[in-house]
Protein backbone atom coordinates (compact mmCIF):
# COMPACT_ATOMS: atom_id res chain seq x y z
CA UNK A 1 0.00 0.00 0.00
CA UNK A 2 1.66 3.04 -0.95
CA UNK A 3 1.08 6.64 0.84
CA UNK A 4 -0.78 8.02 -2.09
CA UNK A 5 -3.80 5.54 -1.52
CA UNK A 6 -4.72 6.52 1.76
CA UNK A 7 -3.29 10.29 2.04
CA UNK A 8 -4.24 13.30 0.20
CA UNK A 9 -3.38 16.69 -0.08
CA UNK A 10 -5.59 18.25 1.77
CA UNK A 11 -4.93 16.02 4.79
CA UNK A 12 -1.84 18.10 4.80
CA UNK A 13 -1.40 20.69 7.76
CA UNK A 14 1.79 22.66 7.22
CA UNK A 15 2.28 24.32 10.72
CA UNK A 16 0.99 23.20 13.66
CA UNK A 17 0.20 26.01 16.51
CA UNK A 18 0.32 23.80 19.46
CA UNK A 19 3.60 23.44 21.48
CA UNK A 20 2.12 20.71 24.26
CA UNK A 21 1.42 17.27 23.31
CA UNK A 22 -2.14 16.80 23.80
CA UNK A 23 -2.83 19.81 22.37
CA UNK A 24 -0.80 18.86 19.06
CA UNK A 25 -2.97 15.69 18.94
CA UNK A 26 -6.45 17.38 19.34
CA UNK A 27 -5.52 20.09 16.63
CA UNK A 28 -4.70 17.17 14.28
CA UNK A 29 -7.44 14.72 15.57
CA UNK A 30 -10.09 17.91 14.77
CA UNK A 31 -8.27 18.18 11.26
CA UNK A 32 -8.34 14.43 10.70
CA UNK A 33 -12.12 14.22 11.86
CA UNK A 34 -12.95 16.90 9.96
CA UNK A 35 -11.82 15.02 6.32
CA UNK A 36 -13.16 11.95 7.39
CA UNK A 37 -16.99 11.87 8.21
CA UNK A 38 -17.47 8.59 9.69
CA UNK A 39 -14.41 10.00 12.51
CA UNK A 40 -15.66 10.46 15.66
CA UNK A 41 -13.19 13.01 17.14
CA UNK A 42 -14.11 12.38 20.28
CA UNK A 43 -13.26 8.86 20.09
CA UNK A 44 -10.33 9.20 18.27
CA UNK A 45 -8.88 11.53 20.45
CA UNK A 46 -9.74 9.39 23.64
CA UNK A 47 -7.96 5.89 21.34
CA UNK A 48 -5.06 8.37 20.62
CA UNK A 49 -4.35 9.24 24.10
CA UNK A 50 -4.73 5.41 24.97
CA UNK A 51 -2.35 4.16 22.69
CA UNK A 52 -0.07 7.18 23.90
CA UNK A 53 -0.44 6.01 27.42
CA UNK A 54 1.35 2.71 26.79
CA UNK A 55 3.92 4.59 25.29
CA UNK A 56 4.56 7.69 23.67
CA UNK A 57 4.70 6.83 19.55
CA UNK A 58 7.62 9.69 19.30
CA UNK A 59 10.20 7.34 18.09
CA UNK A 60 13.13 10.16 17.74
CA UNK A 61 14.52 12.59 15.39
CA UNK A 62 11.25 15.07 15.58
CA UNK A 63 9.46 12.19 14.66
CA UNK A 64 5.65 10.73 15.93
CA UNK A 65 3.37 8.55 14.64
CA UNK A 66 0.15 8.67 16.83
CA UNK A 67 -1.78 5.73 15.67
CA UNK A 68 -5.10 3.94 17.29
CA UNK A 69 -7.60 1.18 15.84
CA UNK A 70 -11.36 2.24 16.18
CA UNK A 71 -14.97 0.81 15.56
CA UNK A 72 -17.08 2.02 13.02
CA UNK A 73 -14.40 3.58 10.54
CA UNK A 74 -14.48 1.78 7.09
CA UNK A 75 -10.63 2.26 5.99
CA UNK A 76 -7.42 4.33 7.39
CA UNK A 77 -7.39 7.62 7.72
CA UNK A 78 -4.23 9.38 7.64
CA UNK A 79 -3.27 13.12 8.06
CA UNK A 80 0.92 14.83 8.31
CA UNK A 81 1.48 17.62 10.65
CA UNK A 82 4.43 19.58 10.80
CA UNK A 83 5.45 21.77 13.88
CA UNK A 84 7.73 24.48 12.72
CA UNK A 85 8.59 25.22 16.86
CA UNK A 86 8.25 21.50 17.83
CA UNK A 87 6.18 19.91 20.15
CA UNK A 88 7.31 18.30 23.44
CA UNK A 89 6.13 14.55 23.02
CA UNK A 90 8.17 12.59 25.23
CA UNK A 91 9.85 11.16 22.73
CA UNK A 92 12.70 8.70 23.06
CA UNK A 93 15.58 10.95 22.34
CA UNK A 94 13.75 13.28 24.65
CA UNK A 95 14.19 15.91 21.67
CA UNK A 96 10.61 17.80 20.55
CA UNK A 97 8.87 16.09 17.29
CA UNK A 98 8.55 18.08 14.18
CA UNK A 99 6.99 16.06 11.83
CA UNK A 100 3.81 14.04 12.61
CA UNK A 101 1.54 11.30 10.76
CA UNK A 102 -1.44 10.64 12.65
CA UNK A 103 -3.39 7.33 11.93
CA UNK A 104 -6.88 6.29 12.58
CA UNK A 105 -7.40 2.54 11.52
CA UNK A 106 -10.49 0.19 11.20
CA UNK A 107 -10.64 -2.26 14.28
CA UNK A 108 -10.54 -5.42 12.36
CA UNK A 109 -7.15 -3.61 10.26
CA UNK A 110 -4.12 -5.16 11.97
CA UNK A 111 -2.21 -6.38 8.51
CA UNK A 112 -2.29 -2.58 7.17
CA UNK A 113 -2.40 -0.99 10.23
CA UNK A 114 1.00 -2.28 10.38
CA UNK A 115 2.25 -1.93 6.84
CA UNK A 116 1.46 1.41 7.13
CA UNK A 117 3.54 2.20 10.43
CA UNK A 118 6.48 0.54 8.84
CA UNK A 119 5.82 2.27 5.65
CA UNK A 120 6.14 6.02 7.22
CA UNK A 121 8.96 4.61 9.10
CA UNK A 122 11.14 3.61 6.43
CA UNK A 123 10.13 6.71 4.74
CA UNK A 124 10.72 9.20 8.12
CA UNK A 125 14.32 6.66 8.81
CA UNK A 126 15.95 8.93 5.74
CA UNK A 127 17.52 12.23 7.48
CA UNK A 128 17.19 14.02 3.69
CA UNK A 129 13.59 13.44 4.01
CA UNK A 130 12.66 14.89 6.92
CA UNK A 131 15.08 17.74 6.23
CA UNK A 132 13.00 18.08 2.74
CA UNK A 133 9.95 17.79 4.87
CA UNK A 134 10.98 20.83 7.42
CA UNK A 135 12.62 22.76 4.65
CA UNK A 136 9.14 22.79 2.46
CA UNK A 137 6.94 26.04 1.93
CA UNK A 138 3.98 24.97 1.34
CA UNK A 139 1.06 22.14 1.80
CA UNK A 140 1.07 21.22 -1.95
CA UNK A 141 5.32 20.65 -1.40
CA UNK A 142 5.26 18.72 1.42
CA UNK A 143 3.04 16.78 -0.20
CA UNK A 144 5.12 16.33 -3.39
CA UNK A 145 7.72 15.49 -1.32
CA UNK A 146 5.71 12.52 0.58
CA UNK A 147 4.68 10.80 -2.60
CA UNK A 148 7.98 11.41 -4.35
CA UNK A 149 9.88 9.65 -1.97
CA UNK A 150 7.10 7.07 -0.92
CA UNK A 151 7.45 5.71 -4.36
CA UNK A 152 10.98 5.63 -4.28
CA UNK A 153 10.47 2.61 -1.24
Amino acid sequence: MKLADILSQDCIMPDIKATGKREALEEMVEELAFRFADLNKEKLLEAILERERLGSTGIGYGVAIPHARLKGINSIAVLFGRSIKGVEFQAMDERPAHLFFLIAAPEDSNTAHLKVLARISRLLKDAGVRKRLMEASAQEEIYRIIIEEDGKL
